[in-house]
């Protein structure tokens, strides 16, 4: 039996019409989408996007019963989209039992993840995640309805430093997945993520009138400045990655943490440090001392932090999210895999304005 939903107590934003294939270019805005009774799709399904557009909208509600009302004509739309896969709903495990019992019958045509399993680490890990669901399930194009609700008990929101990220990646999003005829629905939950996160994601999703670009809102983010390194913070003349592994194991980090530190940091520098040699570049054990740049170390386990100049301006705001060919994060994927194993990876432009600022912090 389907249970006919309430009605919102907040009205859920305007769906997103199909957006244009270049990600420059802002969306228009579409009336919202009308709650139904069930998900059906001959009725209530909106055109699918034309391939190659990640369609990325935003639902804000404040009850359980203005999140099934917005959650059913979503799902509806993907049952309804010819060529896909099932639809998918990642939310809160209580909040999936809502949408089973207002499904009824329809609810076995759609995949549920509960949100705890699928938002496991930092933001780069959630870009991952998506990227290998995509790529193991999306139909043609990546072609799949994906209703996310980010899990706020977990690292999303727990400080202002985990919200600047998970903004950042919300905002990245539109970029990294602009190539995937996606539909994403991410649901906020007022009582939970709060007014100023909620207003912060809204300038991250196409569908709102107070969009901004990604280049434009990351480069917001970049302009906090960074804390200063300690007073005691250890000088490090053109460490190797043995040097580093030693020194993280001096600051507590247990052997195999403290291997993947060092080689995280290595990774960080390799593609930007000219002199290193093509035939080295892959593997970043193989960058000769000489070419290393002068780095600082800092902190205790588990949060160690190394900070390293390299000559080259990081200028690209997708430096590290590009998922690369390869299954999982390996040795030679430069800051995909720093993001992947580090909690924390930050480039700012150096003080001189000659080379960039690389400051990796592993948890």
């Amino acid at each position: 039996m389907t249970a006919e939903p309430a009605k919102p107590a907040e009205p859920a934003e305007p769906a997103n019409p199909a957006r244009p294939a270049n990600p420059a270019q802002p969306a228009e805005l579409a009336n919202p989408a009308r709650p139904i009774k069930s998900a059906e799709p001959s009725r209530s399904a909106q055109p699918a996007p034309p391939p190659g557009t990640f369609d990325h909208r935003m639902a804000v509600f404040g009850s359980d019963d203005a999140f099934v009302a917005a959650a059913l004509p979503f799902l509806a739309e993907g049952l309804a989209a010819p060529g896909e896969p099932p639809p998918v709903a990642i939310a809160d495990p209580g909040r999936l039992d809502l949408l089973r019992d207002a499904l009824g019958t329809d609810a076995k045509g759609i995949t549920f993840v509960p949100h705890t399993e699928w938002y496991t680490g930092s933001a780069a890990n959630a870009v991952a995640q998506s990227a290998g669901y995509l790529a193991a399930n999306a139909g043609p194009g990546g072609r799949i309805h994906l209703l996310m609700e980010p899990h706020w008990s977990g690292r999303a929101g727990r400080s202002a430093r985990e919200t600047t990220e998970w903004i950042r990646y919300e905002s990245l999003a539109n970029l990294l997945f602009a190539p995937f005829a996606t539909t994403a629905l991410c649901a906020y939950d007022t009582r939970t993520a709060g007014p100023a996160i909620v207003d912060a994601a809204r300038r991250a999703h196409p569908d709102t009138p107070v969009y901004e670009q990604p280049s434009c809102l990351v480069q917001e983010l970049d302009a906090v400045p960074l804390p200063p390194p300690p007073p005691d913070a250890e000088r490090l003349t053109a460490p190797d990655r043995d040097t580093l592994r030693e020194r993280a194991r001096a600051r507590g980090l247990t052997p195999a943490d403290a291997d993947l530190f060092a080689t995280a940091v290595t990774e960080a520098m390799a593609p930007y440090i000219s002199s290193i040699s093509e035939a080295a570049t892959p593997y970043a054990p193989l960058i000769p001392a000489p070419s290393l740049p002068e780095a600082l170390l800092w902190g205790e386990a588990p949060a160690c932090v190394c900070e390293l100049r390299v000559p080259e301006r990081i200028t690209d705001p997708l430096a590290g999210f590009v998922p690369p060919q390869a299954e999982g994060p390996a040795p030679g994927q430069g800051l995909w895999f720093t993001r992947q194993v580090c909690a924390y990876v930050d480039i700012r432009e150096a003080e001189s304005d000659e080379g960039s600022l690389i400051r990796v912090q592993y948890a």
